[in-house]
């Protein structure tokens, strides 16, 4: 039997890194819960969103996931101890994993101010690599225009304009989009940037890293696998919210280019879902 795959976020942004790991593991069933009642978790405190991750995490070891993915940063950077200590099974983030795949001197962030503010990206990236200027800016106007659905509003544009300035005026030449909604900004983003300026989404080098962690708990790996039959996406995939299902189904159809189903879920109740 395929390990299960357990990714969480505060709402839609987390299907950016679903539909990577989706596309590399087409074997590999997935479960997604979006905390959508509490997004999003960008402007929350430390204290709250830690215990929020601890939360998530324990639901998800309730429902037997095999790895845990974190597909929100802003978990990632101020609780990835909490989520590690609450699993029980490997925890795999995305700021680590992109950090160690950036090739880049000059380096800008976009993130939510949580993010942002912890410097969770800047210290991996040193890490990684010392010699690196690394500059984080919070975007507290994306995540709600995101979610709102419209992007071709001129609001965003303009949030866009300004939060991209200073990593401007910085010279960098690779921006890291650090929440899991913005690969959707992409086209506009690029639009604002020199040619010559990389961005770089931190759910391809997660993806990536997801397969030797799976194939070291024992899961044979995709080139292996050819021959035997692959389960369609919404087949291998369960959707759960713990807002309304029928806004995020409707919300999601254009992220997945399909409709999900989607399950409602109460994290204070220990029951597996249905």
């Amino acid at each position: 039997m395929s390990l299960l795959v357990g990714l969480f976020d505060s709402g839609l942004g987390g299907l950016t890194v679903l539909r990577q790991v989706q596309a590399l593991y087409p074997h590999t069933p997935c479960l997604y819960l979006g905390d959508t009642a509490r997004v999003p978790y960008g402007q929350r405190s430390t204290q709250e969103i830690r215990a929020i991750a601890a939360e998530v995490v324990h639901w998800l070891r309730q429902q037997g996931v095999d790895v845990l993915l974190m597909a929100c940063n802003t978990s990632n950077a101020l609780a990835l101890d909490v989520a590690v200590a609450e699993a029980g099974v490997p925890v795999l983030g995305l700021i680590d994993s992109v950090a160690a795949a950036i090739d880049s001197d000059r380096v800008g962030i976009l993130a939510t101010p949580a993010t942002a503010a912890s410097g969770a990206y800047r210290r991996a990236i040193h890490a990684c690599r010392p010699s690196a200027q690394v500059r984080e800016v919070g975007c507290p106007d994306f995540v709600p225009l995101i979610e709102a659905g419209n992007l071709e509003v001129p609001e965003l544009r303009e949030a866009a304009s300004g939060y991209l300035a200073p990593l401007l005026e910085d010279g960098v030449d690779t921006i890291v989009l650090g929440c899991t909604h913005y690969p959707l900004l992409r086209p506009l983003l690029s639009s604002l940037l020199p040619p010559d300026v990389q961005l770089v989404d931190p759910a391809v080098a997660t993806g990536h890293r997801l397969g030797p962690l799976l194939a070291s708990l024992g899961e044979s790996p995709e080139a292996e696998r050819a021959a035997e039959p692959v389960l369609s996406i919404p087949e291998r995939t369960t959707y759960c919210v713990t807002g309304s299902a029928e806004a995020f189904a409707t919300a999601a159809a254009t992220w997945l280019g399909q409709r999900p189903t989607v399950h409602g879920v109460n994290l204070q109740s220990p029951a597996r879902i249905r």
